[in-house]
């Protein structure tokens, strides 16, 4: 059976669109028709009704799912099992919110390679919701996210946290941020609701956006008002292009490591685990809360 049919399936099973599925692949929506129709004659059962209303798995689709997110994790043991024994070396796929890049990349990157000598990594900067479907299929061996998908497959475990701070180009006052300059935060849903119940008259803005980097870019180029994450805060003011807004509170953003429940007992994976709550844990929490002066 080919692998692509498997891989198919199970991100039709989390979008529920053909065409989203077809867009997250980088296939045509007939391929995607025609690996789903190849998969169902091979098991003798359709997978899958289509509607107006949307995609749905079928009672046979529901039953086979799970068999399917074991057939990939196979696949991609097995593809591990028979490297080159030359090389040495295990691969090792990690997912990393986009947000965290900038901070404490290059020590992660440090650690995790003194740690595991014999491993290659392969990292990759992603949104929690593509990182805990690619861990469900086989395609991530960890991940580092803001927004944990609960599944059966997956365990998740709490890291520490970071925090986003206001600054503007017009104010260091709350009440004098203009909702028409005001750039909404889009980092995680958690964070969404965090920010909907503390400013409730900003959550009308006309813009949002979803990545600390863009966020900088467009309040260092256009002004207004935004949350960013408090490194960049600092340097926002360091360099006289922002203020910090004083009465705006902090909003803090937890962090997550997700693996697959099979993986979850592993040694590298449990040395992974240690590195990054030492990392992100409270002793850097306290410092993630610290205000900019």
């Amino acid at each position: 059976m080919q692998i692509e049919l498997i891989e198919t399936f199970l991100d039709l099973c989390d979008s529920r669109s053909f065409n989203r599925t077809a867009d997250r692949l980088g296939v045509t929506q007939s391929t995607v028709s025609g690996r789903v129709r190849a998969l169902e004659r091979a098991l003798g059962h359709r997978l899958f009704t289509r509607s107006r209303s949307g995609t749905e798995l079928t009672t046979e689709g529901l039953r086979f799912a799970p068999h399917a997110r074991g057939l990939l994790h196979g696949w991609s043991e097995a593809r591990n099992a028979v490297r080159d024994p030359g090389s040495g070396a295990a691969t090792m796929h990690i997912g990393i919110q986009h947000d965290l890049v900038n901070i404490h990349f290059s020590e992660l990157i440090r650690d995790f390679r003194a740690a595991l000598p014999d491993t290659s990594f392969f990292f990759e900067a992603d949104y929690s919701v593509q990182m805990c479907l690619d861990l469900t299929t086989g395609k991530e061996d960890f991940a580092i996210l803001f927004a944990p998908r609960y599944h059966p497959d997956l365990h998740f475990q709490t890291l520490g946290e970071i925090t986003y701070l206001m600054v503007s180009t017009e104010t260091d006052r709350l009440s004098d941020v203009r909702r028409e300059s005001y750039i909404l935060p889009h980092f995680s849903d958690a964070l969404i609701q965090i920010h909907a119940a503390l400013h409730p008259r900003l959550t009308g803005a006309s813009l949002s956006i979803g990545q600390n980097a863009a966020m900088v870019e467009l309040v260092s180029t256009l002004g207004g008002t935004a949350y960013v994450l408090r490194n960049s805060a600092e340097e926002l003011v360091r360099a006289g292009s922002c203020r910090l807004v004083a009465d705006a509170p902090p909003i803090p953003q937890p962090i997550y490591a997700g693996i697959h429940i099979r993986h979850r007992h592993r040694s590298a994976h449990r040395r992974l685990l240690s590195i990054l709550s030492a990392r992100f844990g409270p002793g850097e929490r306290s410092l993630a809360r610290r205000r900019v002066g």
